[in-house]
């Protein structure tokens, strides 16, 4: 991925979690961004690490968006699992996750691995948390929700 030219909306998404501080715990976030374009196409919140909230926000931006040719995560099990990797070879895109020396379901043929490539998640997150997350004390997920909202609108 790493000396793929990447140059149109659609032709490479990335996807990951990060934890959002709340009064009582965490809750869980996952966006997906398209790597050319760098628009945050969909995020959901939840308080669990079910791999469901992250299929909803992938089915949600192929509905919106069309699929991309190439999606790329990490090797956590909300994307590894059946639900997700069902839903990238059923749109038929390919995948592409980050990291090495873990399992992979049997059609890893299809999988491209290199570390890094996830790096504009990784961008993503810090100015969210430091310019919208920590400057309120979240008490909920209404609030989160709200606060995340308008920071990705911004």
């Amino acid at each position: 991925m790493r000396k793929l030219p990447i140059t149109r909306p659609n032709h490479v998404w990335c996807s990951d979690i990060t934890y959002i501080p709340v009064r009582r715990g965490f809750l869980y976030l996952v966006a997906i961004m398209d790597w050319a374009t760098r628009k945050v196409l969909t995020w959901r919140l939840s308080n669990t690490l079910d791999a469901s909230f992250c299929v909803e926000a992938l089915k949600e931006a192929i509905a919106k968006y069309g699929k991309p040719e190439i999606m790329n995560t990490d090797q956590g099990s909300q994307f590894t699992g059946a639900a997700g990797i069902t839903t990238l070879i059923e749109a038929d895109v390919k995948i592409s996750m980050d990291g090495r020396g873990r399992y992979l379901p049997s059609h890893a043929s299809s999988m491209h691995c290199r570390a890094m490539d996830n790096i504009f998640m990784e961008r993503l997150w810090r100015p969210l948390k430091l310019e919208a997350v920590y400057l309120h004390e979240l008490q909920d997920g209404l609030q989160a929700k709200r606060v995340i909202k308008d920071w990705i609108k911004f």
